[in-house]
């Protein structure tokens, strides 16, 4: 095991250090540049668009709203990567990799902008009314005529995020639970976890789209905010450590110590890396919740699933920074969830730590929720056979107990090699795709200027209306 540890993690660093570090930083420089930094001037109108509600089907039933595709994705993104990956990545990385992650979640938001546009314009029609389904594999697909990069994106998000994300997050419950339940753990803790795991996320996933947009609604907003709290009140009792904390964050992404040492590289790795398993910016998984919803304009989800980058990165993970360089804790020895739950503990008393415990389970158990339904919107683009679903479905919940059993290192690692192969698929895409997202953004912006709220009626100018099936066509020009 240890062997085969340590082989992915060499594949690992080769990997990331020299082809998708510098492909991230590449894309995210070049949309913010081709958009006219889109994800910084249109904020504003993220809040706005965020809050719009979804209009009744043809069978009576409400669709799915802006709100409800931002909740899919942020329960996607919103688990243990906020808890679990940002204690990794400054322990490994030290306080530096915290700037990092805000580095790139503000790049990075507008390949979110990109990826979750294009969705939404070549989504196609569910078997439900008023759902919809697509992604990556979709606008591969009918945007860039490539089934067969399509179909390679299916696979490796279905994997990905059905599997070995669903491991991680199982994963990382079993190992928070133990520490905050220290007493009562033995040999049949982690077994019983994973099947309680398995029991709740199974009476979830057989049910349809609906029902995982109104749980998520529900899971998300309420986790969040208990995490939230926890973090300002550690904040507000260590107002007096926070310029230290800044200085230790600043210092360790640009100082003489660091360059000297090469830890100026571990900062930038494990920020990136640990900041796109949270975020998920340009990664390819919130594009298929971002298609789920019913809007009118392909852009409003463009920008939602942007916003929903800053949420994660700079407002859940800064808390969590926070909480652990306020504590000023000994990197060496704690590594993972367990960082953030004994630096809770250190500020605020044990009962800090239960409650963590009790986020985790949210966080993840939401996780969860979303994972699954990325790999469902991708089963779905191989093949509509039911049957492939229901085995689908079944297999995730074996992966599920399987990560609460398995090896904390040798999964995140699994996880990194995957999400990478994920993202690269899905870089390769939209660049050349994203000069179709900048049309329908000026499209957009068009009509907001004229003081409408935007509706899009497809123009062959925009993009070819061969690859496009729910937007209305028109040859005349607004």
């Amino acid at each position: 095991m240890d062997t085969l540890n340590s082989v992915i993690v060499d594949i690992n660093n080769v990997f990331w250090d020299w082809l998708l570090i510098p492909l991230v930083i590449v894309t995210g420089v070049y949309f913010t540049a081709r958009s006219g930094i889109v994800q910084l001037r249109l904020l504003p109108e993220m809040f706005r668009v965020v809050a719009e509600k979804g209009t009744p089907a043809a069978d009576g039933k409400r669709s799915v709203s802006a709100f409800g595709a931002f909740s899919i994705s942020a329960a996607a993104r919103v688990g243990t990567g906020n808890i679990a990956g940002v204690a990794t990545a400054i322990s490994v990385g030290g306080p530096g990799a915290v700037f990092w992650m805000w580095a790139m979640a503000t790049l990075g938001a507008a390949s979110a902008f990109v990826e979750s546009t294009l969705a939404q314009l070549y989504k196609r029609p569910e078997h439900e009314p008023g759902t919809f389904r697509g992604g990556p594999a979709y606008y591969m697909q009918h945007g860039l005529g490539r089934r067969w990069q399509g179909l390679i994106f299916a696979v490796v998000i279905t994997v990905t995020f059905g599997f070995v994300f669903n491991a991680v997050q199982a994963n990382t419950i079993v190992a928070t639970s133990r520490a905050s339940l220290a007493a009562i753990d033995g040999d049949w803790f982690a077994p019983l976890v994973g099947l309680v795991l398995v029991g709740l996320l199974g009476l979830v996933i057989f049910g349809g789209v609906r029902r995982i947009s109104r749980i998520t609604e529900v899971l998300v907003p309420v986790m969040a905010m208990v995490y939230l709290l926890l973090g300002i009140a550690v904040v507000a009792l260590n107002l007096d450590d926070l310029p230290r904390v800044f200085a230790d964050i600043v210092g360790g992404a640009f100082g003489v110590r660091e360059v000297v040492g090469g830890g100026i590289g571990m900062a930038v790795t494990q920020g990136i890396r640990r900041g796109m398993f949270s975020n998920e910016a340009g990664l390819g998984s919130s594009p298929n919740a971002a298609a789920a919803a019913d809007v009118s304009h392909p852009v409003k989800q463009g920008l939602v699933q942007s916003l929903g980058v800053y949420f994660d990165t700079l407002l859940v993970c800064s808390i969590t920074a926070f909480i652990i360089l306020t504590s000023d804790p000994d990197l060496s020895e704690r590594h993972s969830a367990d960082l953030t739950q004994t630096a809770l503990r250190t500020t605020l008393g044990s009962w800090a730590g239960h409650v963590l415990t009790a986020v985790v389970f949210m966080l993840a158990f939401s996780s969860m929720i979303g994972n699954f339904y990325y790999g469902r919107a991708n089963i779905e683009f191989i093949t509509g056979h039911p049957r492939l679903l229901t085995v689908f479905r079944v297999l995730v919940l074996v992966a599920v107990f399987g990560g609460a059993l398995g090896s904390v290192a040798l999964i995140w690692n699994l996880a990194d090699v995957f999400m990478g192969v994920m993202a690269l698929v899905n870089l390769t895409a939209i660049l050349p795709l994203g000069a179709v997202a900048v049309r329908l953004l000026a499209d957009y912006r068009a009509q907001r200027h004229a003081g409408k709220d935007p509706v899009y009626v497809h123009r062959a100018e925009i993009a070819d209306p061969a690859g496009v099936a729910c937007w209305q066509t028109r040859r005349d020009q607004w």
